[in-house]
């Protein structure tokens, strides 16, 4: 059974999944034709979630407010060991239930077009393609998304 559980950026758990996830990101864009940012400041952000099967943390996520109405997901990221289980799509879903709650009205998110199982989750839970915004104006291969809440 796949538990999400709603934490800090804080939680080391979280922490350690955002190191799994940059080793993921620095393989697969080993050029500077997309620039990913390892050093994002999540320091004491409280709307994070990681997805546990049997007390074994597998994938994070977490979003950060951007304006009144929108949010923005970040580090989406599962390990891939339990890819193809549905964690991630647990997570997106959990993250946008959490950010409505709190009376948002828009989420956008950032990825790139070698993550191409991301872009496929995203589509599946009615992300579409949007403008690029915010630090990912002119970034080759950055792909933002966005959907109403």
């Amino acid at each position: 059974m796949i538990e999400i559980v709603r934490t800090t950026s804080d939680d080391k758990r979280f922490k350690n999944l955002i190191l799994e996830l940059d080793n993921d990101l620095i393989n697969r864009y080993s050029n500077a034709d997309y620039k990913y940012d390892t050093n994002i400041q999540l320091n004491a952000l409280d709307t994070a979630v990681i997805a546990q099967i049997t007390n074994i943390t597998v994938g994070c996520g977490c979003f950060k407010e951007l304006n009144d109405d929108t949010v923005e997901i970040k580090r989406m990221y599962v390990n891939p060991y339990f890819r193809g289980f549905g964690v991630a799509s647990l997570m997106i879903e959990a993250l946008t239930r959490w950010a409505k709650e709190l009376l948002y009205r828009n989420a956008v998110l950032e990825t790139g077009s070698k993550q191409p199982e991301a872009i496929k989750l995203y589509e599946k839970h009615g992300f579409e393609k949007i403008a690029a915004f915010g630090p990912y104006l002119h970034i080759a291969n950055s792909i933002c998304m966005g959907k109403k809440l």
